[in-house]
């Protein structure tokens, strides 16, 4: 909509300047101004094509973003559980990527939510631009050494950050860190991580402050979707000048959220606090 070189993000006030939900980090990343070229052309240049892609930048020029899990109808209709995957859309819901989950069987039936996994984060032209791991780690609040833990790669083989869990009795909190494992943000969920015909938000914070940046929200699907299917959708927010990079990891920080609270494997619960 709009002109046809308009981007859909950032929207400006009168004064021109462009506004995201959430203020940025003190001394913020990147410079957002320039808006992609119609048709989601992510930057990449003509003739053959390079062996690795940046995941921008497109995400540069936004300020949130819907991740979608598609519905499964084997797992819907029998319980059986199958490789996970996403569309992620930008605010007028225009698929910009595509994430599947790269598993054996075996792990996913046996070891259900606690799964180790790759996925894989593509583009429109089927380009690999995002690549997470991670590794496989039991359940106990009570164990420092059991947290889970997200590698975010961005290209695939550059490690751009993690996603920690960090130890708390009651909450799910994690940090957000570069690819040091330097803490840069962080996230903090509710004590009980369920969607009862509402959304659940996780806040996303600056190292050391409780100002609250942006959020990571699992939203109601609706009774039928929520009871029968273990198909969600998120919505990710943060600051329009947060570094490209930083985004990346909070899409990893989304889909590692997803599987320790929300996915359903057969008959089995969702977790839904860091006990369970």
């Amino acid at each position: 909509p709009g002109h046809p070189h308009q981007a859909p993000y950032p929207m400006a006030h009168p004064g021109g300047h462009a506004v995201a939900p959430y203020p940025g980090p003190p001394g913020g990343y990147g410079d957002p101004g320039q808006a992609p070229p119609p048709g989601f052309n992510m930057g990449y240049s003509q003739g053959p094509p390079p062996v690795m892609f940046q995941p921008g930048p497109y995400l540069a020029q936004i300020d949130q973003i819907l991740i979608h899990q598609k519905v499964e109808l084997l797992e819907a209709f029998i319980g059986f559980e199958t490789n996970n995957q996403y569309e992620i859309k930008n605010s007028l819901g225009q698929k910009i990527y595509k994430a599947k989950e790269k598993n054996d069987c075996c792990t996913r039936n046996c070891c259900g939510s606690l799964r180790s996994f790759d996925m894989t984060v593509k583009d429109n032209s089927d380009r690999e631009v995002m690549h997470l791991v991670r590794p496989f780690r039991c359940v106990s609040c009570w164990c420092p050494c059991c947290l889970q833990e997200m590698e975010v790669q961005a290209p695939p083989g550059t490690t751009v950050g993690f996603v920690k869990q960090d130890w708390h009795p009651f909450l799910p909190r994690f940090s957000i860190q570069g690819p040091n494992k330097e803490t840069l943000m962080t996230l903090e969920g509710p004590c009980f991580a369920c969607n009862c015909c509402g959304d659940v938000n996780f806040e996303l914070k600056a190292k050391d402050s409780d100002k609250v940046i942006g959020r990571i929200s699992k939203q109601w699907s609706g009774l039928l979707k929520e009871v029968f299917t273990d198909t969600d959708n998120f919505g990710i927010q943060f600051p329009l000048d947060l570094d490209v990079k930083m985004k990346a990891v909070l899409v990893g920080a989304c889909f590692l959220i997803d599987f320790m609270f929300f996915e359903k494997v057969g008959e089995a619960n969702q977790r839904s606090t860091v006990f369970s």
